[in-house]
């Protein structure tokens, strides 16, 4: 079992920045994946970015050259630093954690979730 703790969310003005951390209660060097996923209500929860346990990302096309994803396996914290953020960036982000999946993608089926932190943008 691993917990995921996310932080760092609150509120800003367009083309600011902010940046998330999720801390998790295990080595996440022993996770295959972990991603940063976000959603508003009446809307699906979509995928922001991905990083595979060989440091691969992969990354939204929406936030592409503005987000990016990392991680400190000795910390076992993953982070999410967001550049240039626009209004459409509102919403809950979500850390998200797979152990066993063979690939690291969008649809993979992740086996742990936090809770969630708000970003909020204004223009």
């Amino acid at each position: 079992q691993v917990q995921l703790v996310e932080s760092g969310g609150g509120s800003v003005q367009a083309g600011g920045s902010l940046r998330l951390s999720c801390a998790a209660s295990r080595w996440i060097s022993l996770l295959n994946c972990m991603g940063w996923f976000r959603q508003t209500p009446g809307k699906e929860r979509e995928g922001v970015a991905l990083i595979n346990s060989y440091g691969r990302t992969t990354y939204a096309d929406s936030v592409k050259g503005r987000f990016t994803i990392s991680k400190d396996n000795a910390k076992s914290t993953l982070y999410l630093q967001m550049n240039s953020l626009k209004p459409e960036d509102t919403a809950m982000y979500y850390c998200a954690a797979d152990r066993f999946s063979s690939y690291c993608t969008f649809g993979t089926a992740f086996d742990y979730w936090g809770q969630g932190t708000q970003v909020t943008v204004s223009s």
